[in-house]
């Protein structure tokens, strides 16, 4: 599971660019310049997708990037935290049940699985884990 979104920039007045994900279409953003609306892009993304966790909808898988588009990639634990939410949701336990079964408290599987909480990514590889699936980090060029 690769969680990096196509993003299109849409140019508009003074220098400003539109950002919208058409897998997220509640994902939406600007910036002057290219490299600010695609730096804001990544705030956005986490942020409409943590609304996908928090009203326990389906996270929307990635699209391939079109030609007129650039993949924005996921912070490493965010995606981590998705990775783990969408293994939750494909068995279907629930919050409550998954902490039985980890024997901790539900609030320590809410933390795990709120991207704006700094959990640490050895809980995350454990609940994985628990789940019979594994994290796997990748290294590519930035290009």
């Amino acid at each position: 599971m690769l969680l990096e979104y196509p993003a299109h920039l849409e140019p508009q007045e003074n220098g400003i660019f539109l950002v919208r994900f058409r897998d997220v279409p509640e994902a939406l953003t600007e910036g002057v310049g290219e490299a600010e609306a695609l730096s804001e892009a990544v705030d956005a993304l986490v942020a409409a997708l943590g609304g996908y966790v928090e009203m326990d909808r389906p996270v929307p898988l990635p699209s391939m990037a079109r030609s007129d588009e650039r993949m924005v990639v996921l912070p490493a634990l965010t995606a981590a935290k998705l990775a783990l939410y969408v293994a939750m949701k494909d068995t279907g336990l629930s919050r409550l049940e998954f902490s039985r079964r980890m024997k901790v408290s539900e609030n320590t599987v809410r933390r795990l699985l709120d991207l704006d909480h700094r959990s640490h990514i050895e809980g995350i590889e454990h609940a994985l884990s628990m789940l019979g699936r594994r994290l796997v980090i990748a290294s590519r060029d930035a290009a």
